[in-house]
């Protein structure tokens, strides 16, 4: 046989945004080594004919730092495309860490990004103490391949201790430099931090580095020019400040490097702009936007929940869920709920989430995540001539999600699908592993597949090709994985086979499969005929083959094109 595997007359959406073609894929050792017209044989065979053939997903921004210790085939992630993740995105991670400190990592990461603490405690072996020892540990095979960056607030913490949430020393700067310096060398990605409210720990304090000085920063930014690779990921509530987008220029001009940071509709054109002006002098900032806004979904399992705010339901949260389900269309307990005073949260957030009945939607039955004020409870109360708590518990009883949406939501997804068009911004925000009680954001590449260039009838619909390179190779160019997210000769051999006629979402679905029975949303998908890591079919059909031909990639070890 000529070649390992060829994927024939297939619709090759080749990742650069060009056009869609008719062709063949030859692969042999892991690589692409023909695009067209394939006249050789391959030990295996896969006929295409009417379904896509796109390069592999790429997700820069996730959270399975402690995940890929358990689940090598890094679900749900696996399940929608995706053959590269980078994760220890938002400054948090588990690596450095001091022996008898592991519990402080494990609680802010349970508190910053939903993941049960049961979970991590059981499921992570440690044993580690650098950066350097946590990637030995988790080099190991997988369904996909793995990267992950060096987190800012576990480094503070490695080097301050328990003055990790005070000022930092000159002293203490050049340390996190150096730990930074000895992350990247080992293979980090890159470096990751926190500039955000919503992110805080167990007692309620902003995790370390959230006001980390501009002198912190750039002193940080240094280890890169120790190393020729490695991207910077910032989360920040400031970035309409001159002074954060100063030492945010410095940072980029100096190391050269790639910066991502998050963008929401109310961060301002202020990035954008810094973001154009470099452009021109081969700087690179791209601002990071997510496929949906940022969200949560409220269940009765899940994370954040409605009803526990009236002091009626404690008579029933200890019941199994369609016991709980029955007792809400009670009317003995309709009218004890009716009657009650609602509890006030001790978060200020958690009180608008669960009481803003026109911004709290019943998740749509097409997934859109783009619900009309119809779709919102005080929108079903007044259609049906009932109290918004009564349709609360109606759609809690049903089991359908109630949908929250943060920011200026006008009933459109159109600012996040304008943010994905702009010409500097980057694709992410998925938050793959984290936030498991609210929601699962790692299905977006086929909610962008089956939503934003097929189904979307609301606004315009973005084109395949421009989908398919957003997902593709212009993530994995930020993190310098410029061997992959291209379907051309010389590429690594992950590839995606989609009937995109069929492609769709499934219901989120709560699971209790994490260490110690911890609970997670997930979401599966349909439509994926076939996805290549390296070569090597590990999915068809939805089914995971067995076969773990992914790997660790250490940053500064990627061969480009």
């Amino acid at each position: 046989m000529e070649f390992d595997l060829v994927i024939r007359n297939g619709s090759i959406v080749d990742g650069t945004g060009s056009p869609a073609f008719i062709g063949d894929v030859a692969i042999s050792d892991g690589r692409i080594v023909r695009v067209g017209n394939v006249s050789g044989s391959g030990q295996r065979e896969i006929d295409a004919e009417g379904h896509l053939v796109t390069p592999g997903f790429v997700d820069i921004h996730t959270h399975f730092d402690g995940q890929v210790c358990w689940d090598k085939e890094v679900t749900p992630s696996s399940w929608h495309g995706v053959t590269t993740i980078v994760m220890g995105n938002c400054g948090v991670g588990f690596a450095p860490v001091r022996p008898g400190t592991e519990n402080d990592l494990v609680e802010l990461m349970e508190s910053v990004e939903d993941i049960p603490g049961t979970a991590l405690h059981e499921g992570i072996p440690w044993g580690w103490e650098s950066f350097a020892e946590y990637l030995d540990v988790i080099d190991t095979p997988y369904a996909i391949d793995i990267a992950a960056q060096a987190p800012h607030v576990a480094i503070r913490h490695f080097v301050m201790g328990e003055r990790c949430y005070d000022d930092a020393t000159a002293d203490d700067m050049q340390e996190m430099s150096r730990i930074t310096r000895e992350a990247l060398e080992a293979g980090a990605v890159g470096f990751s931090t926190s500039r955000f409210y919503g992110h805080r720990d167990k007692g309620g304090n902003l995790v370390p580095g959230t006001n980390a000085s501009s002198d912190e920063m750039i002193a940080i930014a240094d280890a890169f020019t120790h190393v020729d690779h490695g991207a910077i990921e910032i989360i920040s509530d400031h970035l309409k400040n001159e002074d954060e987008l100063q030492w945010i220029e410095h940072m980029a001009r100096t190391t050269g490097r790639p910066l991502t940071t998050l963008v929401t509709p109310e961060t301002g054109e202020e990035i954008w702009e810094l973001a154009e002006r470099l452009k021109s002098e081969g700087i690179e900032i791209r601002p990071q936007a997510g496929a949906r806004l940022a969200s949560i979904l409220m269940t009765l399992e899940g994370t954040v929940n409605p009803m526990r705010q009236f002091p009626s339901y404690s008579e029933i949260r200890d019941l199994s869920i369609e016991e709980q389900k029955k007792a809400l269309r009670s009317e003995e307990f309709r009218s004890q709920v009716m009657a009650d005073e609602p509890k006030l949260a001790r978060d200020r957030d958690t009180n608008k989430m669960i009481s803003s009945w026109d911004r709290m939607f019943v998740l749509p039955e097409d997934l859109s995540y783009e619900p009309g004020y119809e779709d919102s409870l005080q929108g079903r109360a007044d259609r049906d001539g009932i109290s918004v708590r009564e349709a609360l518990m109606d759609a809690m009883a049903d089991g359908r999600p109630i949908l929250y949406l943060f920011g200026e939501y006008d009933y459109s997804v159109q600012p996040q699908f304008d943010f994905i068009s702009r010409d500097r911004s980057v694709f992410g925000l998925s938050d793959g592993g984290a936030h498991v009680g609210v929601l699962c954001d790692a299905s977006v590449p086929t909610y962008m597949l089956a939503y934003a260039t097929r189904d979307r009838t609301k606004g315009p619909q973005l084109s395949l090709e421009f989908v398919v390179h957003k997902m593709s190779q212009d993530t994995a160019g930020v993190y310098g994985l410029t061997d992959r997210g291209v379907i051309a000769e010389g590429y690594k051999a992950d590839v995606n086979v989609i009937d995109y006629d069929k492609v769709r979402l499934h219901d989120p679905e709560m699971v209790f499969d994490l260490p110690s029975g911890g609970k997670r949303l997930i979401q599966k998908a349909d439509g994926y005929v076939a996805t290549i890591c390296g070569g090597v079919v590990t999915y068809e059909n939805g089914r995971h083959t067995g076969q773990m031909p992914g790997r660790l990639i250490r940053g500064g070890q990627i061969t480009a094109n």
